[in-house]
């Protein structure tokens, strides 16, 4: 990638945002139907960087987003991240979200033990709250043990998380934890 720089663009679901450095991505921004609040949200995390066109790299990842967000099924494994300041749990935690497949949900506690740590479906939640890349790494694929959304910090809440495996067809009854067959 080139340079530094932050930008919007259009998905059938809103505006967008996406930040880069040459190392790799810094973030996304998930859709709005305003682009100056999610502008306004970039600028905000990275005061130091301008707008700019996107550089051929950065326009592939931000047409990627935008298939998906139009229901195709992408992948993102090729994506260079720009990993400087996130921890190595987080990382942990965003690798494994990484690996659940378009369509399919996990709950914090199954993230937290193949993440390594059983015991840490809580701060799962918290590292998934701090996620640099939504739906690159998709945090939007994690659920509560219940079958519940769970929280999610993106605009619009769980209501965003929802339209996301709406988007995904992970909502059909069968693909959800709280409509497993129960032990009886």
């Amino acid at each position: 990638m080139s340079a530094r720089g932050i930008a919007l663009f259009e998905t059938p679901i809103g505006v967008c945002g996406i930040a880069w450095s040459d190392k790799g991505l810094l973030a996304t921004r998930l859709p709005e139907a305003d682009g100056a609040r999610v502008k306004a949200g970039l600028a905000r995390r990275f005061p130091a960087l301008a707008e700019a066109p996107l550089p051929p790299p950065v326009a592939a990842i931000s047409a990627l987003i935008a298939a998906h967000l139009g229901g195709a099924r992408v992948d993102y494994s090729r994506v260079a991240l720009d990993e400087d300041g996130v921890g190595d749990w987080e990382l942990g935690v965003y690798r494994a979200a990484a690996a659940i497949p378009h369509g399919e949900t996990r709950t914090y506690g199954e993230l937290a033990r193949l993440a390594g740590k059983p015991e840490a479906a809580q701060a799962v939640g918290q590292a998934l709250g701090r996620n640099p890349w939504p739906i690159v790494i998709p945090c939007h694929r994690i659920l509560g043990a219940d079958g519940r959304t769970g929280g999610f910090s993106a605009p619009g809440g769980a209501a965003t998380k929802l339209r996301l495996l709406e988007i995904e067809g992970a909502l059909a009854p069968e693909s959800l934890p709280l409509f497993a067959p129960q032990p009886h």
